[in-house]
């Protein structure tokens, strides 16, 4: 069997309890993309002041529901956090144990393509099995050689739009209020993004800027000013967004 199966990855499962209570409705004001467009998309849940606290990618299910491709390690807070902003709506929302995300470098039948860019594969839920092998690493290590950061430890703390949420397709700007919204609009209205995260080759990487590294793979994720980025290190996708706007 091919190994398939990012176990270092989890699925919430949110549904109603009653007919008048509406999923994507709930999670139309938490998160920072829209949720009533075609699934699966790419989307945070930020801070009020608008920093990453999860990222994740949403998808479809039957009935209403929606299901959540998170961080295995973070989930559980996940779920603790919007339980918080349920309050009294008749909302279930848990860890689907019995959901796997899987992934695979090319795309093909059956999958879907990265919502953030197509060059990352194509993922796809489906039922655990104890036949599932894990492909955890081969994925980092991809990911990582296309620039693309992600989960708490690359992500966390940092404004939303500097962890390159526009150009990976995590937000939109016409849905409508999230939390976080307010300072992240403004941020894009007057091109204030000043920093960004970049994944830089390892020897090239400056500690006191480093989020993370990676000396195994051969490379970190460093949050650095815009003006520092060297442009030969950034990847295609995020050279548009090193130019300022006029």
């Amino acid at each position: 069997m091919t190994a398939t199966r990012l176990t270092n990855r989890a699925v919430i499962r949110l549904s109603s309890q009653d007919d008048s209570e509406s999923v994507a409705d709930f999670l139309q004001g938490l998160l920072t993309n829209d949720v009533k467009q075609k699934l699966p998309v790419y989307a945070g849940l930020l801070t009020p002041q608008g920093k990453a606290l999860f990222d994740m990618i949403v998808w479809p299910a039957g009935n209403g529901q929606l299901l959540l491709d998170c961080e295995a390690e973070f989930a559980e807070e996940l779920v603790k956090r919007l339980s918080l902003y349920r309050l009294r709506r008749k909302i279930d929302i848990a860890v689907d144990e019995n959901v796997g995300v899987h992934w695979e470098k090319h795309g093909g039948d059956g999958g879907a393509p990265d919502p953030r860019l197509a060059a990352m594969g194509q993922r796809w839920l489906a039922p655990v099995s104890d036949g599932d092998e894990a492909i955890d690493d081969a994925y980092i290590a991809h990911r990582l050689s296309l620039g693309v950061p992600e989960g708490r430890a690359e992500l966390g703390d940092i404004l939303w739009l500097e962890t390159n949420a526009v150009e990976l397709h995590g937000v939109t700007f016409d849905k409508g209020c999230y939390i976080g919204q307010e300072n992240t609009a403004r941020m894009n209205w007057r091109s204030k993004v000043n920093r960004r995260l970049v994944v830089v080759p390892f020897d090239m990487s400056e500690e006191k800027r480093r989020k993370i590294g990676y000396p195994d793979l051969g490379f970190a994720v460093d949050h650095l000013r815009v003006s520092d980025i060297d442009p030969l290190i950034a990847p295609d996708w995020m050279r548009s967004g090193l130019v300022p706007k006029e």
